[in-house]
């Protein structure tokens, strides 16, 4: 019960800040997740609603990233562990602490996706005023990387285009 009240008011909270982002004009673009140690931005126009960690049903047969389904507010979701996709490596076990903080962000419904990212921590919003340099992502890097920024305290943030992310074909074949 206490959870869903923290949710809540972070919502509450995440939603007013939307809103103040707008009438003093300063207009938020990027969701800030952690994932794997590393620091994403997704567009907020590509983003869909945020959840608390749900336990999955696993389903045989899969890539190791697909963690499994989940029923979030009464739809079917495909969940999908952000860090270890990108990465290519084993989804990393997570200790209650960091399943506390963990959280499940669906991709907005326009991209006709039913799918959440497990990230393993929400940090906020941000606008282009949070950094001060970018750069374009190197030719090597996946097709959904946008640019790379670097905020004022020389963190890199790595913008991951959703709508490309969710039309990739290792993305769409999580059959092992």
């Amino acid at each position: 019960m206490a959870n869903r009240e923290a949710l809540r008011q972070f919502q509450s909270h995440l939603a007013s800040r939307l809103s103040a982002a707008r009438t003093t004009g300063v207009a938020a673009s990027w969701l800030a997740v952690e994932a794997a140690n590393v620091k994403y931005l997704f567009p907020l126009s590509q983003s869909g609603e945020i959840f608390p960690w749900a336990n999955t049903q696993p389903v045989p047969y899969t890539q190791r990233w697909f963690l499994g389904v989940a029923n979030l507010r009464g739809g079917l979701y495909g969940v999908i562990d952000l860090g270890s996709f990108v990465a290519g490596t084993v989804p990393a076990s997570r200790a209650e602490p960091v399943r506390d903080q963990a959280r499940l962000v669906a991709l907005n419904s326009v991209l006709d996706v039913n799918c959440a990212l497990l990230i393993d921590r929400l940090v906020g919003l941000r606008s282009m005023d949070s950094f001060i340099d970018s750069a374009p992502a190197p030719d090597t890097a996946p097709g959904y990387f946008g640019s790379g920024y670097t905020d004022a305290d020389g963190a890199h943030w790595q913008e991951i285009n959703l709508q490309s992310l969710s039309q990739q074909p290792r993305f769409l074949s999580i059959s092992a």
